[in-house]
């Protein structure tokens, strides 16, 4: 179909702006400073792009107009796997796919629209159900090929996770053009010129919506399963865009229980929103002629005339509720009065206004911002001064349509995560930081209403820095922080030292008992001085040069000078070896014990009769330990564990306040570890923990993503490793307090009432 053609061609020019970049972003990160290993595989990835770049870019050219091909010839074909066939996939085709499926969800979230609508006219042109497997209209068909001719062409996935973000932007930015290109190829040539979704819509949680078997252009389901992580998430909520078949129709509760076994919790609740948005685009697109075609567009003049009026004298016209005087204090009566004056405020938009799409948007933005002033517990002195948002936020609505249909539009954000952060569980917000940072961020914007969509995203990653120092300097967090950090630094450096001790022991003659203490007892000890002291400190370079004095001293010995040698140092050794196990707060017992398994060995090294480790391979070592660091990477070394014990007795501090979740339970599943990795600072939970139940907030995340603290209201704090965090999700004892995002459910409140009263829309 020609029409797969246009949008190949449209988004492979896309491919050489990316490779671009992505050299521009490889360079910009081999200059940063950094340790010398991360700095030579970042040199690495820079030359290993410069060399494979164009390979990649060919490849992924080619490969999309291959599915192009394919997909012409097969328009009404069957794809010859069916759905219940099953396959194994390697551990390289599984990584390949999480990548690809984290490509596909932003570019579903950026360009669903537009997607939709090419999905229905592609289905009413081809009289199919649903888009073939291998559909290079499928964004999940996209982002794998790409992701496919990236390993092909011998670039690694370290190097595409640290150019991802920017891929995900500048290729969704390119295809949503692309999409539109193919929607504008398909409209001219009378392929579905108004796409009317009315009889779509689900009234109901309890309706069954059949269509007719004539209209095949009415069929609209989730795409495969075996995609879900990728899925067309306006599908997933059960409100809008549901599930009808033209034979006969299905229960859409049946579906949406299908979906809640396929997909993962934070899947479904991105379904979930992305459905909502959905439906007011639908309405938007039915109510208001030509809505969706205002991309860009500026407001009438005697619209922008009105808007500079009341953005000039906001304060004023939203009375006293809104007015910043020193010490002020908010109520509900304030709200009332916000509530008042924005009422009067969209009133007067709205007969300023000039065209539907603008009436449209001023009603809209208003009921959201009613929904948002009447959530109760949102503190007052934050509520009043999102009120004074609806202005800059309307600016936007109106030259960005696209707003009301992406959940990741910086202004929806900003919302959403300042609204997260302030719902109160007898946590004071009034007078403190957090009130301070929301007036300060507010400010900022009003003082650049021309500013748009930029001076939102500037200000929502000022938000996020500021939430992370709040959060996590806040009182006694403070010093669990500082806690938790030193033990993810103990924990990663001992697995890192008995790596490459292990490495460095391979291939030579050393007794297991040696190795077993080496790998087990003194990696840590080398790891808690180091982390102590620092890795170039006195103590901590005496307790590397042992290791290497020990794996000589436990070698044979046919040498008489050499045993002479291991006699006159072996009380120094044992010293030593009985300071280190000291460090790791070993009782007396223990070490006693060690250190008899340790003098048999050497003993038995003096009747051994094979060759010695020869001088150099154990210099070579010792100078090895020196710079052990050098040779460390940044890698992920998998699940740390965690013990409280460990706590106060390695590290000396006083755990009463924490309560630590340890590793074990359940095992999780990927899905489940995704969603531990992406929940936000300052976010809400129920938190069921041997029996207690408690409201927490998320509060810090390591550098490494392996332990996570949350904080109650009391004082308490929670620190959990990683693993055992996605097992508590799985299992349910963590669930988000707000299942829903502020905006969204803002726009779902707005929805109803349009619904309920469309007139109201264009009044």
């Amino acid at each position: 179909m020609q029409a797969r053609d246009v949008f190949t061609a449209r988004a492979s020019q896309a491919l050489p702006d990316i490779a671009k970049a992505i050299l521009g972003k490889l360079v910009v990160l081999m200059d940063q400073p950094t340790s010398a290993a991360v700095a030579r595989e970042r040199r690495d990835a820079r030359l290993a792009f410069q060399t494979a770049g164009k390979a990649w870019t060919n490849g992924t050219n080619k490969a999309w107009r291959l599915a192009t091909r394919q997909a012409s010839r097969s328009m009404t074909a069957t794809s010859s796997l069916g759905s219940g066939d099953l396959q194994l996939m390697d551990n390289d085709a599984m990584e390949n796919k999480i990548l690809a499926s984290r490509l596909a969800l932003h570019l579903l979230d950026v360009a669903t629209w537009e997607l939709r609508d090419l999905r229905l006219r592609v289905q009413n042109l081809e009289q199919i159900c649903e888009l073939q497997a291998g559909d290079i209209f499928r964004p999940d068909v996209l982002s794998r090929l790409m992701v496919e001719q990236w390993t092909d062409a011998g670039l690694s996935r370290d190097t595409w996770l640290a150019v991802q973000e920017l891929i995900q932007a500048r290729l969704a930015e390119h295809l949503l053009e692309a999409y539109h290109k193919a929607n504008e190829f398909l409209v001219e040539r009378g392929v579905m010129p108004d796409i009317d979704l009315r009889s779509m819509v689900k009234r109901t949680p309890s309706s069954i919506v059949k269509a007719p078997s004539a209209t095949p252009a009415a069929a609209s389901s989730p795409l495969d399963d075996d995609q879900n992580q990728s899925s067309f998430v306006g599908n997933g909520g059960g409100a809008v865009g549901s599930s009808t078949r033209p034979a006969g129709g299905v229960d859409s509760a049946s579906q949406e229980n299908r979906a809640q076994t396929t997909t993962s919790p934070l899947a479904r609740a991105r379904m979930r929103a992305q459905s909502v948005v959905g439906n007011l685009q639908r309405l938007l697109s039915n109510q208001v002629a030509g809505f969706d075609d205002t991309r860009g567009a500026q407001p009438t003049p005697q619209l922008a005339q009105a808007l500079a009026v009341m953005t000039a004298s906001q304060a004023a016209e939203l009375g006293a509720a809104l007015v910043d005087e020193p010490g002020q204090v908010y109520g509900p009566e304030h709200i009332e009065q916000a509530n008042a004056a924005l009422r009067q405020r969209t009133s007067s938009l709205k007969k300023a206004a000039s065209t539907s799409t603008e009436k449209a948007t001023i009603e809209i933005v208003a009921l959201m911002f009613q929904s948002i002033l009447a959530e109760e517990r949102i503190p007052p002195t934050v509520r009043v001064w999102f009120a004074r948002l609806q202005m800059p936020v309307l600016r936007v609505a109106i030259s960005e349509p696209g707003f009301f249909g992406s959940l990741q539009h910086p202004a929806r954000r900003l919302i959403d995560r300042m609204g997260s952060c302030v719902l109160s569980f007898d946590v004071a917000v009034s007078g403190g930081a957090m009130e301070v940072e929301v007036k300060r961020i507010v400010q900022v914007i009003e003082q650049y209403p021309e500013t748009g969509r930029r001076v939102f995203e500037l200000v929502y990653d000022e938000f996020q820095k500021f939430l992370s120092k709040f959060l996590s300097e806040n009182g006694s967090a403070a010093r669990v922080v500082s806690i938790a950090q030193q033990v993810e630094q103990k924990e990663t450096m001992a697995i890192q030292y008995t790596i490459e001790m292990r490495s460095m022991l391979n291939d030579m003659p050393v007794r297991e008992e040696i190795r077993e203490f080496l790998f087990k007892i003194w990696a840590e000890v080398l790891a808690l001085t180091a982390m102590r002291n620092g890795p170039q400190h006195e103590q901590t370079m005496t307790l590397k040069s042992t290791a290497a004095d020990l794996v000589w001293a436990a070698s044979a010995k046919p040498n008489r000078a050499e045993r002479a040698k291991v006699i006159s140092d072996l009380p120094k050794l044992l010293q030593v070896l009985r300071m280190g196990m000291t460090v790791l707060a070993m009782d007396i017992q223990s070490q006693d014990q060690q250190l008899k398994v340790i003098s048999d060995t050497l003993a038995d090294a003096f009747m051994s009769k094979t060759d010695a480790i020869s001088s150099e391979r154990i210099d070579a070592m010792a100078k090895r330990l020196t710079n052990l660091e050098d040779y460390l990477s940044d890698e992920d070394v998998g699940d740390l564990p965690l013990d409280t014990e460990a706590l106060v007795m390695m590290i000396g501090i006083d755990a009463s306040d924490i309560d630590v979740v340890t590793d074990g339970g359940s095992q999780p599943t990927e899905a489940m570890r995704a969603w531990a990795q992406e929940l936000q600072l300052g976010s809400w939970f129920r938190l069921d923990h041997n029996g207690r139940i408690g409201h927490v907030q998320f509060a810090w995340r390591s550098d490494r993503k392996q332990l996570h603290l949350f904080a109650s209201a009391d004082g308490r704090h929670v620190l959990i490793q990683a693993r055992r965090l996605a097992a508590y999700l799985q299992a349910g004892l963590l669930k988000p307090t707000e299942e829903e995002a502020l905006t969204v459910r803002a726009t779902r409140d707005a929805l109803a009432k349009l619904e309920a009263n469309p007139e109201r829309l264009l009044g």
